[in-house]
This record gives C-alpha cells, structure tokens and sequence, in this order.
C-alpha cells in the first residue's frame, strides 16, 4: 500500500513538473471542491424553527370563514413546485399552507437550502410541514428538527383543531406519540372540525396489490381512534397521486402531486395538483387544484421523471459537478500530451 502511494506521488510530481499548467488547474478545482463541501457541511442553516415562526404569521381575520391549502411529495422538484407555489400565492383566500412531507429528495442539507430558495421566492403565506419517509434518508431526522421544530404538533384556528403527526417511519406511531395523539383529540369534543395531517396513508386506495401505506395494525389502529374522536377528514401523500373517499366513514384525502414523479397514468388520480380546504362555520369544501401535468403516454412520463432528478441534480450539484469535470479535463491534458511526448521519442 505505501508502496503505490509511493508510486503514485511520483507520477503525480512527475506530471506537475512537465505540465504546471494543467496540473495547476487540476489542483486548483481539488480544494474549491473540498472547500465547496467543508461549505455545505459548516455553513449556517438556511433557517431554523420554522414551524414556530409560520404558526404566528399565520393571519385569519374570520376564523368561521377561511381557507388553506394541502400538497405533499414535491421532492426537490425544480419547476412543478414553484409554479404550484405561486398559484398558491395568487389566491387571496388562501391563509396559510400545509406540505405532508417528502419534500426534499433526501435529509442532505443543501436539498433543504434549495427547498427554502423556492418558497421564499415563490411563496408569500406561512408554510407548515409534516415530516415524510424522504425527509429520513442521510439521517436526515435530526436536521428536520433543527430546522423546522417539532415532528408532531397541533393547533387551533377558532373552533377547528388541526394535528399533524408523524408517521415517516412507515410503520405507525410510538406509544408516546399514540397517547399525545389520544390526549390531543380528547380535547376536540367541542370543536366544530378535527384535521389529521400525515405523510403516509393508513390505506391504499388502489387496491390489496399495493401497499404504500401503514401496516394493517397500525393503521387500524389509529382508524379506531380516530372513529372514536370523530375525526373530521384525514389528510395524507406519499403516494404520488389525488385519491379521496373513506375509511370506515371517517373522509380523507390522498395529495401526492406537489412535483415529485408521476408513476401512474390515470387522468383521474395521477396529475400534479394541491388541494383547497375552504371552512365555512361547520361546512368543509375541498377543491382539487391542478397542476400542468405531461402527457399520460408513458413514454411523456418516464421522460419527465428522468428529467425531474437530472435538472435537480444539476441545480443542486452544478457547482461540484463543473468542478469535477474541469478536474477531469485537467488531468486528461495533461495525460494525454505526456502520451504524445512519449510517442514522440
């Protein structure tokens, strides 16, 4: 081992001896890389409790007539999520909005720096957030937290009570979260509306041949209590589609279309969209907001899906991938006029 670190050392000085310039770039776009990560890891959070900070911007001069909306699984989307943003922002009824989670790619921190990019941008309504299955990945929990606040929380508005939970693990709630929840609801007998928000569904709608949701127990689970509560309407994503019905009479709604891949090609279900929750004294109205979705071909939706995780990578890693290649180019000069050199003579 030290003999060809050795080895590689001369051919290394070797090089940078016989070809400055070249080696000097390759050099050069070795620490700009490195210094671009120790930027990445050390850099100041992009912003930190933010949940705390929207519930209080929250504004609601009636809270007996008021609205809001609810997406999930925008997943780092470069162009469907802006432009679901600024339709968000253009509706005056609008006061505030709920993401159901999976809204970055991965838990990496620059996902998050281009996720907040997007909706201070495009946005100009507080922003509430359920913590997705995506949200978990590169130990991605603990900078949730950091950055958002709590991973379940509840709130009033007049006589609603909203509760948002969370179920990102995909295998239910704690015993610690299932007696919070419990205690929660026991304080809505007086309300008018209860909301549950989740990122994972107790159920799929599309039938026994799909299982993107919880396990049968723990779904049934929490179906019992919120049977026993009387829970006003469940909203959930994960999957990427627009489903709606109930379960066991308790109404809920499936919103996955915030910009995340599309897999399906149904026209009713598998679109881009966000929901518009509209309460007016004890009536809910829920309106179904599309989106501009590609073609149902499936050749238009693996294109689009393929193009969603590359224009991504490309906004979220131009920098170190140019870098990289620059690298590359530098090291290949420097190669191959060595080679020429050596033919030469």
């Amino acid at each position: 081992m030290i003999q060809m670190v050795k080895s590689a050392f001369k051919i290394f000085k070797a090089h940078l001896r016989n070809h400055p310039v070249a080696m000097g770039i390759f050099m050069f776009c070795a620490f700009l890389l490195v210094g671009v990560e120790v930027w990445f890891a050390f850099a100041a959070p992009p912003t930190q409790n933010w949940l705390a900070k929207n519930l209080q911007n929250i504004k609601n001069n009636n809270p007996d007539d008021y609205a809001f909306a609810v997406f999930g699984d925008n997943k780092n989307s470069h162009a469907t999520f802006p432009e679901l943003l600024r339709e968000v922002s253009r509706d005056k009824e609008l006061c505030f909005a709920i993401d159901l989670g999976d809204m970055v790619f991965d838990g990496e921190i620059e996902k998050y720096r281009y996720f907040f990019r997007q909706v201070h941008k495009n946005m100009n309504i507080p922003l509430l957030t359920a913590i997705g299955n995506h949200e978990l990945h590169e130990k991605g929990r603990g900078l949730y937290y950091d950055l958002f606040g709590p991973f379940y929380y509840s709130f009033m508005i007049g006589r609603d009570y909203f509760i948002v939970v969370d179920d990102a693990n995909e295998k239910g709630l704690d015993q610690w979260q299932h007696q919070w929840l419990e205690k929660e609801l026991q304080k809505t007998a007086n309300y008018s509306h209860r909301f549950v928000f989740m990122h994972v569904p107790l159920f799929d709608p599309r039938g026994p041949r799909h299982h993107h949701c919880l396990p049968a127990g723990a779904a049934h689970s929490l179906l019992d209590l919120f049977k026993k509560y009387k829970v006003s309407h469940v909203f959930a994503s994960h999957i990427h589609s627009y489903y709606t019905g109930n379960w066991e009479g308790i109404p809920y709604t499936i919103t996955g279309g915030a910009g995340g891949e599309l897999v399906g090609r149904d026209p009713d279900h598998d679109f881009f969209h966000y929901l518009k929750v509209s309460v007016k004294g004890t009536d809910t109205s829920i309106s179904v907001m599309p989106i501009a979705t590609p073609d149902f071909e499936w050749f238009d939706r693996v294109g689009s899906m393929a193009w969603i995780y590359f224009h991504a990578a490309l906004r979220l890693h131009g920098v170190e991938i140019a870098i990289f290649l620059l690298m590359v180019y530098a090291l290949t000069v420097a190669f191959e006029i060595k080679g020429s050199e050596t033919h030469h003579k």
